[in-house]
C-alpha cells in the first residue's frame, strides 16, 4: 500500500499549473489510469452524472479556446484537456430513463430494490434537497459530483508525476452552443460542469501555501 508521507508529497506536488511543457506527452498507460480513477469515483446514489471529452484535437482546442478565458495557456500547451460534462434533469431525475438503466443494467438490481431506491431518491430530490424547485437547482448538484471525479484524476495525475490545472474560467451559455455544435452534445441532456488539463510543467512551481489545520478542524469528541 502507498505510504502516509507519499500522499502528502503528491498533494504538495501538485498545484495548477498554467503553462504546460508542449513538447512532452503523457504516456497512454498513466492518462489510462488517470481516467480510470475519475469512473470508479463515488457519486450520489452511485449515478454517475458525468460525462468526459478528451479534446486532443487542435482545431476544437483552437475553438475552446476562444470562449474560455482561463485556460489561454493550456489549451495550446497541455498534453490531455478534459471537458467534463454533467447531466441535466432530463436524466437525473427519479422517473428517467437513465436512471432505470443505471439500476437494471449498471448496478444490476431486481426490480422491487429498483423500486425501493427510485422511491427514496425521489423523496431525496423532492424533500430533502428540493432539487426539483429549478433546472439549476438539479444541475448544480450534478456538478458538485463531477468534482469528485475532478479531484480523484488530479491526485492521481500528482501520483504519478504528471501534473494539472482545473478550468472554471468559460463562458456557459457559448459552451453550451459550442458543445452542440462541434462536439453534438445535447444540451437537454449535458452542461459544461468544468475542464482540466493535464501534462508536465514547465516552471519550478511556488511552495503551497494554506490555512493551518488547526484553523480549519475542529473536533467533537
Amino acid at each position: 500500500m502507498i505510504k502516509n508521507s507519499e500522499i502528502i508529497e503528491a498533494y504538495n506536488f501538485r498545484h495548477a499549473c498554467k503553462i504546460f511543457d508542449k513538447e512532452k506527452k503523457i504516456s497512454e498507460a498513466d492518462f489510462e489510469t488517470i481516467l480510470e480513477t475519475a469512473r470508479l469515483s463515488p457519486s450520489s446514489f452511485g449515478f454517475e452524472p458525468w460525462k468526459f471529452l478528451v479534446v486532443q484535437n487542435r482545431e476544437l482546442r483552437e475553438k475552446l479556446k476562444t470562449i474560455t478565458w482561463g485556460a489561454q495557456n493550456t489549451l495550446p500547451t497541455a498534453s490531455h484537456f478534459v471537458v467534463i460534462l454533467a447531466r441535466k434533469t432530463k436524466d437525473m431525475k427519479y422517473d428517467s430513463d437513465y436512471i432505470s438503466h443505471i439500476m437494471r443494467d449498471v448496478h444490476h438490481i431486481p426490480q422491487e430494490m429498483a423500486n425501493m431506491r427510485r422511491a427514496k431518491y425521489q423523496e431525496f430530490q423532492e424533500n430533502d434537497f428540493k432539487l426539483l424547485e429549478s433546472e439549476r437547482a438539479m444541475f448544480d448538484w450534478a456538478t458538485k459530483q463531477t468534482y469528485i471525479a475532478l479531484s480523484s484524476m488530479m491526485t492521481t495525475a500528482a501520483m504519478l508525476g504528471v501534473d494539472s490545472c482545473p478550468v472554471e474560467g468559460f463562458v456557459a451559455s457559448e459552451m453550451e452552443s459550442l458543445m452542440q455544435e462541434e462536439f453534438a452534445i445535447d444540451s437537454e441532456e449535458f452542461g459544461v460542469a468544468v475542464m482540466v488539463a493535464f501534462g508536465y510543467r514547465v516552471d519550478a512551481q511556488k511552495e503551497k501555501t494554506r490555512q493551518a489545520q488547526k484553523d480549519i478542524v475542529e473536533w467533537f469528541k
